[in-house]
């Protein structure tokens, strides 16, 4: 880092003089050629002076930023994949020392409480028409959505290449006859939801048609919860046509879905190979560790932190940040 005694030097003035000038001391006498040479000299050299550092550390400090979660306390606990996400957010913030608000979309009736924000982090779907009607902030920046990519900032990941790594990893492995289980994708407006398109669905069903594989009553559709992959699955096994292997949505869907084949004494992945989708801790620790699509959940979190910032610092262009995802092999679906 450059120091007063640099600039001195390169400028050919005392380190005194080079103090005064860069710390806007008017009673300092100084040619303005000397002054400008000064000035000139510490911008090539990077120099940043007290009041500008002291500056930049208010305005930083006097930054507030809103985290508006579409999910319920309930739906966060039961699917810590939105859970990571707002680790992810809230890390970050703290790690630039900006002040943060959470609300819980069921929760927030008015803008008032959202009043005089920097800037805005969702996580989750809801409608623009729905977050106008609660909150004016105009920085916003979506995770895991993307409901105009020409006005705002996003950050997602490709639940369509996810998906036909899942379902080309099977194929390859010589699984033919391949199941759904999948919980409903809400979008949320105030006290309302709605079911919305859930892409992992949508291409499972258009990869196996291309595959003239495709067997409606091997879909399985409920909630997103450990308790609903344990339902499914029976439901699964009582329809007396039980897929060789299924893509699970989620791995708590995925982790329910393994009692219920353990209570039916079926082998995994000898009878019933799975692939879930998440990669949450559980995975690993689960009765038979879960191959799974692994999502950086902390990192979009940490990224959409990144976007609204350089938003913030005065971007216009909005991007979107799609980030990788990566197939986890373990013990539940043979292949490699």
């Amino acid at each position: 880092m450059a120091t007063i005694k640099d600039i001195a030097d390169k400028s050919h003035v005392s380190a005194s003089t080079v103090s005064r000038v860069l710390n806007n001391d008017d009673t300092i006498s100084v040619q303005a050629e000397t002054r400008e040479r000064i000035l000139q000299v510490a911008k090539d050299l990077g120099y940043k002076t007290i009041v500008e550092r002291r500056m930049k550390q208010k305005q930083k400090a006097s930054q507030s930023v809103g985290i508006i979660v579409t999910q319920s306390l309930d739906e966060e606990v039961s699917d810590p994949y939105f859970l990571s996400i707002r680790q992810g957010i809230e890390m970050e913030l703290a790690s630039h020392g900006i002040k943060t608000a959470t609300f819980r979309l069921h929760e927030t009736e008015t803008n008032q409480m959202m009043d005089g924000l920097d800037g805005l982090i969702v996580v989750g779907r809801i409608k623009e028409t729905a977050l106008k009607a609660i909150c004016k902030v105009e920085n916003v920046v979506y995770i895991n959505h993307s409901p105009n990519e020409d006005l705002y900032d996003a950050v997602v990941i490709d639940f369509e290449r996810a998906t036909e790594k899942v379902l080309k990893h099977f194929l390859a492995a010589g699984y033919t006859r391949i199941g759904y289980i999948g919980g409903r994708e809400k979008e949320h407006i105030k006290n309302q939801r709605f079911n919305s398109e859930d892409k992992r669905l949508t291409t499972f069903e258009r990869f196996m048609k291309e595959q003239n594989l495709f067997d409606p009553k091997a879909v399985f559709i409920g909630e997103y919860t450990m308790a609903q992959g344990y339902e499914l699955m029976k439901q699964a096994i009582r329809s007396g046509n039980l897929p060789e292997a299924f893509f699970i949505a989620s791995d708590p869907l995925a982790i329910g879905a393994l009692r219920a084949l353990q209570e039916a004494n079926l082998k995994v992945p000898e009878d019933v190979a799975i692939i879930g989708f998440d990669d949450i801790e559980a995975a690993k620790f689960a009765s038979t560790p879960l191959t799974t699509i692994r999502v950086h959940t902390r990192e979009m979190g940490k990224t959409g932190v990144k976007l609204l910032l350089d938003r913030l610092n005065g971007r216009e262009l909005p991007l979107t940040v799609t980030l990788p995802t990566e197939l986890v092999i373990r013990e539940s679906c043979k292949g490699n």
